[in-house]
């Protein structure tokens, strides 16, 4: 025992553990590939319900069968969905067809398939019909279904109560969430150490009072909140909390005197063995991060005695750490932060918090607890309003993750001794990192894959313009019944993120080629959400999609023009002719065309136009040469004639079209046509999205997938 000891208080080895469980996550996810036990030919699968949600007309469910599969369905009629008749733990065999996770195909996002893989989740599968084989007689799995029944039916704080209590935050409401993020007061409803320790210290006073002996009332505290990460579906945070309070309960038990802060990489060499996949997951980076930070400088908190003062340096401490996280995975910081934070940190710890868990025991406290919310959400969106604070990053490479944190450790270890200057260089690596794109040498466009739709983007170097060509977007036939709470918006969650991963801090134009949902259905969501200065629409009939823009950017104040051929709009040192519309014809057939000449290359965009327009052109342009063609209309065979590719003799050819899409575009004919004169062919339903990079005498494609 004198030799564990010895061992134990061994400073040295806790940071080797340290270094093995990192390096064993990283080789282990990197160079260990895993295999699936399901193959894409199964039509059937069986296992029993670890967790489901409805949301709208679409049912997801996490089934354990051979191996983790997430089940797929869509409820044909509301009857349907009101008497859905599974829960928790239920054995079931669905019938149906395997997918394939999609990759990310936008520069920079989210990567679902490979977040999947981490987590050996290999297939979806596309269920049309569930069976129940048995019931659930798992003990585990009727608490929680239990306890979810009993949240759901408190009331209108429902979603606060499941938050704060279960970790879903899935239920707030879009525009509350949002703000919460911009705040950058997400993590408060994300159940972390504060709320582990708030639960074990008052079970811990429970089993006092009714005399039970200290040793066991660490082991039954311990095993009450094991079954609690089964209750949060074992979130990263909640795991790195509930192992760190228990190895410090075993600590005080047996009296190993290890620091507190050895303890805490023995958790995540703990964790990190066990499941490797935590090196990636977001939430467990800020849950320990932070915590090592505060634990290391906690004699300097600890130090602090105003209460104020307290909160706000630990505010700070946990805001400079969640920087790099903040930028690798957002794009975005909110200076102002650590200042809101030292409001809403107490407001949820010591109200929201205690009240969620006693209303599950009296449920009539739901009006007060609704009360406290409506103050809080009030307040975030208003915060939120004001844009103030805001920082957009750029995605970083590696490297520079690890210059932040060296900055940072060096800007904290000074502050600890009032030594506020050496924060300077954070600042002005914050600065140069938000001014990064005055430092690029070359133009460049992306032809965002934004399924069945158009939307490019065309940036100049240094900084000098930046351009988005339509939004792409969806016209919705969903009744009241089938609409999710949080809908997937294009404008919203893909190409305002894509554009804040390259640093894009305003577009100085956005350019509406016609009024179809498929190309400038996402524009409102745009001009609301991000700093447009200038609106393009084309010279032709307004629509009413185009109508209802226009009065929302006179709400805005967004100047707005509308364009046709022989207007020149120059950026820069660039100029975009427009060589269409000419006259009034149809939607399609007004697509604002632009011709681009950027170095010796040349760049046409023709929107919808049919053939008819594309004669039109080479009529008014017979000298017209193309090095890089965006094909009209989806690859339709309504356009791209043999005597348009002929005439312009394109190199490139960049098809922007939707997986499976119900136009079975592109068409065969143009298909062939293209590749009959040499075209090299690009389409985002294969290619993802297609960055082209234009240098003095060539050009670079890179795709998002592979």
């Amino acid at each position: 025992m004198i030799k564990l000891r010895t061992i134990l208080l061994y400073d040295p080895l806790y940071l080797i553990l340290t270094i093995i469980s990192l390096l064993y996550s990283f080789v282990m996810m990197n160079y260990f590939p895993y295999t699936s036990k399901y193959k894409m030919t199964d039509t059937t699968v069986e296992g029993y319900i670890h967790n489901f949600k409805i949301d709208g007309n679409k049912l997801n469910i996490l089934l354990k069968g051979k191996e983790r599969i997430i089940i797929n369905y869509y409820f044909e009629t509301e009857e349907e969905k009101n008497s859905f008749p599974f829960e928790l733990g239920d054995n079931i065999k669905i019938y149906g067809e395997m997918e394939k996770p999609k990759e990310s195909s936008v520069f920079n996002l989210f990567d679902y398939k490979k977040h999947l893989y981490r987590n050996k989740i290999f297939y979806l599968f596309k269920a049309d019909k569930i069976e129940l084989i048995s019931k659930n007689t798992r003990l585990r799995y009727s608490i929680k279904q239990k306890m979810i029944k009993h949240i759901d039916n408190i009331g209108k704080s429902t979603s606060y109560v499941k938050a704060l209590v279960i970790g879903n935050d899935d239920e707030f409401k879009e525009s509350i969430a949002d703000s919460y993020q911009f705040n950058g007061v997400s993590h408060l409803f994300a159940i972390s150490g504060s709320h582990i320790t708030f639960l074990s210290i008052i079970i811990l006073w429970f089993l006092k009072r009714i005399r039970v002996e200290e040793n066991k009332r660490y082991y039954i505290v311990i095993f009450i909140l094991i079954f609690y990460m089964f209750l949060t579906d074992y979130a990263g945070s909640v795991m790195r909390s509930v192992v760190f309070f228990s190895l410090l309960s075993l600590n005080k038990m047996y009296y190993f005197h290890i620091k507190t802060i050895n303890i805490l990489q023995l958790t995540l060499f703990v964790l990190l063995i066990f499941k490797p996949s935590l090196l990636y997951d977001v939430g467990f980076q800020f849950s320990f991060l932070i915590s090592l930070y505060l634990v290391k400088y906690q004699p300097f908190i600890s130090s602090i005695k105003n209460y104020i003062k307290q909160t706000f340096i630990i505010s700070l401490i946990a805001f400079l750490v969640s920087i790099p996280i903040c930028i690798n995975n957002f794009f975005q910081i909110n200076l102002l932060s650590p200042i809101i934070n030292v409001l809403f940190v107490p407001y949820v710890s010591f109200i929201l918090f205690p009240l969620s868990f006693l209303c599950l025991l009296f449920p009539f406290l739901d009006n007060l607890i609704f009360l406290f919310v409506i103050v809080l959400e009030n307040i975030s969106l208003y915060l939120s309003t004001l844009k103030i604070g805001e920082i957009i990053l750029a995605k970083p490479p590696f490297i520079i993750i690890l210059i932040y944190y060296f900055l940072i450790s060096v800007g904290i270890n000074k502050m600890a001794v009032k030594k506020y200057f050496y924060l300077i260089p954070l600042v002005i690596l914050i600065f140069i990192h938000n001014n990064i794109n005055y430092f690029s040498r070359y133009p460049y466009l992306v032809f965002i894959d934004v399924g069945q739709g158009d939307s490019i983007f065309i940036s100049l170097p240094h900084n000098k313009g930046n351009v988005l060509i339509d939004t792409g977007g969806k016209i919705s036939f969903e009744q009241p019944w089938q609409q999710k709470n949080n809908t997937y918006k294009i404008g919203k969650d893909t190409i305002i993120p894509f554009l804040k991963s390259i640093g894009i801090k305003k577009l100085d134009y956005l350019i509406l080629t016609h009024g179809d949902a498929d190309h400038m259905g996402e524009a409102l969501n745009i001009v609301k959400n991000y700093n447009v200065e200038q609106v393009v629409f084309n010279s032709g009939s307004l629509v009413k999609l185009e109508k209802e823009l226009i009065v929302e950017l006179d709400k805005l104040n967004i100047n707005y023009d509308f364009l046709k051929r022989g207007d020149v709009i120059s950026i820069g040192e660039v100029e975009m002719h427009c060589l269409n519309p000419s006259r009034d014809i149809n939607e399609n057939d007004n697509s604002i065309v632009l011709y681009l000449k950027i170095f010796k290359h040349t760049i046409l965009l023709t929107g919808d136009i049919s053939s008819n327009i594309e004669e039109d052109i080479i009529l008014a342009y017979p000298k017209l040469k193309v090095d890089i063609l965006k094909v009209g209309h989806h690859g339709s065979k309504t356009s791209t004639s043999e005597k348009f590719i002929n005439t312009i003799k394109p190199k490139y050819a960049i098809i922007p079209v939707g997986r499976n899409n119900r136009f079975n575009h592109p068409s065969e004919i143009v298909i062939n046509r293209l590749r009959s004169n040499d075209v090299k062919i690009l389409q985002t339903s294969t290619n993802g999205s297609i960055k082209i990079i234009i240098g003095l005498n060539e050009v670079t494609i890179k795709t998002a997938s592979t």
